[in-house]
């Protein structure tokens, strides 16, 4: 029979789960740079990135969820919503290094603007490791944060001194 303890995931080392990160999100990324080209032909490149952007966050983070970081299982709301957080941030980059092209470049190829788009990706990843890694799949949070704190008892001796005092006592200013 096995114990609870076994059928737990492993711990992952940083470097392993560094490159499983590169793998499930870079692919999801790599997929979301021809997503986006290919939705701005209709509509504003923003909001390209921006529906885009949702999409692959919720498809990386259950892929983070199980692949990367060794959660063991599906991606929680709370885990959904801190990476959206990150990604959220993943997106100003990203936008912010395209504005800055196109201050730049009068009218950039498509191949510049993957190039642009894909460094931009590839410094907000470096970043969305971390805080996934460190807050979002942390080890250790939910046994934390289940910990019940029980207030202390107010010791027999200061109770029966409260309710022994006047009200006079208790408030000289009366």
């Amino acid at each position: 029979m096995k114990t609870a303890q076994a059928r737990q995931p492993a711990p992952r080392g940083a470097f392993s789960a560094f490159a499983r990160f590169v793998l499930c999100g870079g692919g999801t990324g790599l997929a979301s740079s021809f997503a986006v080209a290919a939705l701005a032909s209709s509509i504003t490149w923003a909001l390209a990135n921006a529906l885009v952007t949702v999409a692959a966050t919720l498809l990386a983070t259950e892929l983070h969820a199980r692949f990367t970081f060794g959660a063991g299982g599906r991606a929680t709301w709370r885990q959904h919503v801190q990476s959206a957080g990150s990604a959220t941030a993943a997106y100003a980059v990203t936008c912010g290094a395209m504005l800055v092209l196109h201050l730049l470049v009068a009218s950039p190829g498509a191949v510049l603007e993957q190039v642009v788009y894909l460094s931009a990706s590839a410094l907000a990843g470096i970043a969305r490791f971390m805080v996934l890694r460190l807050v979002v799949f942390a080890r250790g949070r939910s046994r934390a944060a289940a910990t019940v704190r029980v207030p202390r008892p107010v010791p027999a001796t200061l109770a029966r001194v409260a309710a022994s005092a006047a009200p006079e006592a208790l408030c000289r200013t009366a």
